[in-house]
C-alpha cells in the first residue's frame, strides 16, 4: 500500500520544491503529485526530478494536469512517472488522444481523477446533484474513453468530501472496473476533523480491499498527511511498525501527568525506531499506563511499559516489574532500559 501526498510549494521553485519532496520521502511517503499549469513549471519539474536521481532518491512523481493537454505532454517529456488526467476537462477526443499515444510512447501510467465539483452535466441532471452513483459513472465512463484509445495502464480517483458518498462510490465502482484505486477523501478539512473522515473513508475502503495508493488530504502541511496516513496503515496491520505504542485514556486513579509522558515516551522512541528499522530488528510494543497498581498487569503484552504512581512510576517489562524511578527519570530510565535490554 503506497502513500501519496502532494507538494504544495511554487511548482516554479526548484530548491523548495527539492526540500519538501525529501522530507516528505524521509518520512514515508511513496508517492508525490506536483502540479504542472505552465511550461517553466513543466521545465522545474523534469529538473526536481533529475536532481532527485543524481542524489540517488527515486520517488516516483505524479504531474497533476488540468485543462491544457500541452501540459501533460511536457510533463511526459520531462520524465514524469504518472500524469493525473480528467479527460472531460482536457478538451476534445484528439487532445486526449495526443496524451494517451505520449503516455503508451513512454509507458507513463495515467491516473483518471474524478472528484464531486468535476462531474458531468449530463450525469448531475440524471441523479439531480452529486451522488455516488453519478461518481463511479463518471470514474467509469472516464475510464473508457481512454480504454477504447486502446490504453488500461490506468489507475482511477472517485473522491468527494462526503464520507458516505465516497464510500459507496467506490463500492459501485469496484464492481465494475479491475483497474487500481486511489483512494481519499477530498478536501477533508482542517488536521483534527480531516484526519477522523480520512481514517473513516480511507480506513473503511482498504477493510473491503479497495485501494493501491492512499492520501490524506487535510488543510496542513503535507508532512501531516504522510504521518497519519501511515498511522492508519498500521491501525489496520497494512503497515509493520518498529514501535507500537500504547497508552491508557486516564482515570480518577491517575496521579501522573500521563499526556505528557506519554508524548515524551513517543518523541523518546524515534531514534530507538529508526535503529530497529535500519537494522531490520522485530517490532517492540512500548505500554504507558497511568496505574501503578494495575498498569504492569494490564499492559502484560508490552515488551516494555512504564506506569506511573504519585510522583514516580513503575518500569516493566512483560508485566514484570523492574524498577521505580522518580517522575523526572522516568523517559530516561526507560529509553535505557530497552536500549540495554536489545543492545542497541
Amino acid at each position: 500500500m503506497a502513500i501519496q501526498t502532494m507538494a504544495n510549494r511554487d511548482p516554479h521553485d526548484e530548491l523548495a520544491l527539492l526540500s519538501q519532496i525529501r522530507e516528505n520521502a524521509l518520512l514515508g511517503c511513496d508517492i508525490i503529485r506536483l502540479t504542472v499549469p505552465d511550461h517553466e513549471a513543466a521545465v522545474v519539474f523534469g529538473r526536481v526530478k533529475k536532481d532527485l536521481l543524481s542524489e540517488g532518491l527515486d520517488i516516483p512523481m505524479v504531474a497533476d494536469i488540468h485543462f491544457d493537454h500541452k501540459m501533460a505532454l511536457e510533463a511526459i517529456e520531462q520524465g514524469a512517472d504518472k500524469i493525473r488526467i480528467n479527460p472531460g476537462n482536457i478538451g476534445s477526443t484528439e487532445k486526449v488522444r495526443e496524451v494517451v499515444n505520449a503516455a503508451r510512447d513512454r509507458q507513463v501510467p495515467i491516473r483518471v481523477g474524478v472528484n464531486s465539483g468535476s462531474l458531468e452535466k449530463d450525469i448531475l441532471e440524471k441523479n439531480g446533484g452529486v451522488t455516488a452513483e453519478g461518481l463511479a459513472e463518471s470514474g467509469l465512463r472516464n475510464l473508457r474513453i481512454i480504454e477504447d484509445m486502446g490504453y488500461d495502464d490506468l489507475v482511477v480517483s472517485i473522491k468527494s468530501s462526503d464520507v458516505k458518498m465516497t464510500y459507496d462510490a467506490h463500492m459501485i465502482l469496484s464492481r465494475m472496473t479491475d483497474h487500481p484505486m486511489h483512494v481519499g477523501i477530498t478536501e477533508a478539512g482542517t488536521l483534527r476533523g480531516g484526519q477522523v473522515k480520512s481514517a473513516a473513508g480511507i480506513g473503511a475502503l482498504l477493510l473491503n480491499g479497495i485501494g493501491d495508493t492512499i492520501r490524506v488530504s487535510l488543510t496542513a502541511d503535507p508532512t501531516e498527511e504522510v504521518r497519519y496516513a501511515q498511522e492508519i496503515l498500521k491501525a489496520l496491520g497494512l503497515r509493520k511498525s518498529a514501535v507500537d505504542l500504547v497508552s491508557c485514556p486516564t482515570c480518577g486513579r491517575t496521579k501522573i501527568d500521563l499526556q505528557g509522558l506519554a508524548q515524551e515516551v513517543e518523541r523518546g522512541l524515534e531514534p530507538i525506531e529508526k535503529r530497529l528499522q535500519e537494522e531490520g530488528r522485530p517490532g517492540i510494543k512500548v505500554a504507558v499506563m497511568g496505574c501503578a497498581v494495575n498498569g504492569p498487569g494490564e499492559a502484560r503484552e508490552a515488551d516494555y511499559g512504564v506506569a506511573g504512581g504519585n510522583g514516580e512510576g513503575l518500569l516493566f517489562k512483560k508485566g514484570i516489574i523492574i524498577e521505580k524511578v522518580p517522575e523526572d527519570r522516568i523517559v530516561d530510565a526507560l529509553m535505557k532500559l530497552i536500549e540495554t535490554d536489545m543492545g542497541l
